[in-house]
């Protein structure tokens, strides 16, 4: 009989309380995992592997987190993150290639299009935008906004090689606003001088853009948890879906297990949790969600780190008339003449050609604008969108009325509340805030009650999957012997 039976039994004979509430479910668990993301299942897999007995309760009806794979025309599309960024040391790449699952390149190179239809100057400004970015790739030697550095950067460059450009401000001035949006697509910033050009974050080698194209994004999560080509699952992992985690309440003296109470009441313990919830669902929720209520410097963690949003707008067509990834160009007078309704048209910075599906057109957006599209009616999207694929695209090409629209929703959502975190102007002067944020909560026997894992609290590989997932892995090798690693 095992230790938790006994205990029971004899709570029976003799009158104990448990201090579970009555009604609560119980069942013995060495580990609750809390979200089953990257970071989540990572940890869930990894515990149950290690021959844990683990139960997952994941808010929504699917695993993944803020990976999103959807069946979409001849293929699939992802609504989340999109791609593997790097190949060595990554978990991701490993993973697939060890599961013999082809994940091959895909290669971002963009045609620029401008609002007006005009392409007489694509060539200067893919030179000025590649400049660009490669300043992004260098970052800083010293605390400054990553649009501060860039922007010092770039009249330095034009300076030196094309002086007649540098004297056209209105030209450097609208270049200096498309480039903006470039690099809030990149971070999930709403404006690019909000982000540091002294980042701790660290580019794995290899491709950054490996596509898991037919496959989808989502065997990943089947790898993780056995059920890849029909896999069985793990057999002492217990996985409960649509299971919204209200309360964690940890035993700071040392004595009992963490309690875990869900929206319909059930409750669930175990000595300890992991929880893998996004820093959105953090900054929104973790007053109620912890008790007793966390320690002021994670709350610190919480309120400083900035966790931004990137959107997306999926369109299907029956016929494919785009050949390769395109940013768009807005002209000045442009701007000028888009009515106010809609402005958020303007963070609407380009479009991908999805690998995993042939007649699909990828939009990407971010900032408050993607905040906007979340809520409007589904037509006017559509029909928007439309409009500026025609405005910027049909002088070259016939732009056709799309079959199909999907759209991302990760701020609206309650379990995710954005896509990613990124290095704001203050984390210069806290470089160790995300170490922090992935501390424990200690008992005062100083065991690990309630641990924390996401993509938020990785230093180095933060906004990325193989960073939530090795954040997974760091907190289940914290609660297992070296024997069973």
């Amino acid at each position: 009989m095992s230790t938790y039976s006994i205990f029971i039994l004899i709570s029976f004979l003799f009158g104990f309380s448990s201090g579970i509430e009555e009604g609560a479910t119980m069942a013995a668990y060495d580990t609750i995992v809390v979200g089953l993301g990257a970071a989540g299942a990572t940890a869930a897999g990894t515990l149950a592997r290690g021959g844990r007995r683990v139960l997952a309760l994941e808010a929504a009806a699917r695993a993944g987190g803020r990976v999103r794979t959807e069946r979409c025309g001849d293929g699939v599309v992802e609504l989340g993150a999109e791609w593997i960024h790097g190949q060595f040391p990554s978990r991701v790449y490993d993973l697939a290639i060890q599961n013999n699952v082809t994940v091959r390149p895909q290669d971002l190179t963009f045609d620029i299009y401008r609002s007006d239809g005009a392409r007489t100057d694509c060539e200067l400004l893919n030179e000025l935008m590649m400049y660009c970015l490669d300043v992004m790739e260098g970052l800083s030697d010293k605390p400054e906004s990553l649009g501060d550095l860039i922007t010092r950067k770039l009249k330095e460059y034009l300076q030196k090689n094309r002086p007649e450009v540098l004297k056209n401000q209105e030209f450097v001035d609208n270049f200096l606003d498309f480039m903006n949006l470039v690099v809030n697509n990149y971070e999930a910033s709403n404006d690019w001088k909000d982000v540091s050009a002294l980042s701790a974050y660290e580019e794995l080698r290899g491709h950054q853009h490996m596509s898991w194209h037919k496959h989808g994004y989502k065997t990943f999560f089947e790898i993780l948890l056995n059920t890849y080509n029909n896999g069985p699952g793990l057999p002492t992992l217990d996985i409960k879906f649509n299971t919204e985690v209200t309360n964690i309440r940890w035993p700071r003296d040392g004595t009992g297990d963490v309690v875990v109470t869900c929206r319909g009441g059930e409750q669930y313990t175990a000595p300890n949790v992991i929880v893998t919830v996004s820093l959105g669902v953090l900054k929104e929720r973790h007053s109620t969600l912890f008790t007793p209520p966390l320690p002021q410097e994670k709350i610190t963690a919480i309120d400083l780190i900035s966790m931004g949003l990137i959107g997306k707008i999926i369109l299907t067509f029956d016929n494919v008339f785009f050949s390769q990834s395109v940013l768009f160009y807005w002209t000045v007078d442009d701007k000028k003449r888009l009515p106010a309704d809609d402005k958020w048209m303007l963070d609407i910075s380009g479009a991908t050609a999805p690998s995993g599906c042939n007649n699909t057109l990828t939009l990407w957006t971010g900032g408050d604008g993607a905040k906007l599209i979340e809520t409007l009616p589904e037509d006017v999207v559509k029909r928007k969108v439309v409009e500026l694929l025609q405005m910027f695209m049909g002088a070259n090409v016939t732009v056709p009325q799309p079959t199909g629209m999907m759209r991302s929703t990760w701020y609206t959502n309650p379990f995710t509340r954005g896509s990613y975190t990124y290095d704001n102007l203050l984390m210069p002067q806290h470089p160790h805030i995300r170490e922090t944020l992935a501390s424990p909560l200690l008992d005062t026997a100083g065991t690990p009650r309630v641990l924390f894992a996401g993509e938020a609290t990785d230093n180095t590989h933060f906004s990325t999957v193989h960073g939530a997932s090795d954040s997974g892995y760091r907190e289940a090798v914290r609660l297992l012997p070296a024997s069973k690693i």
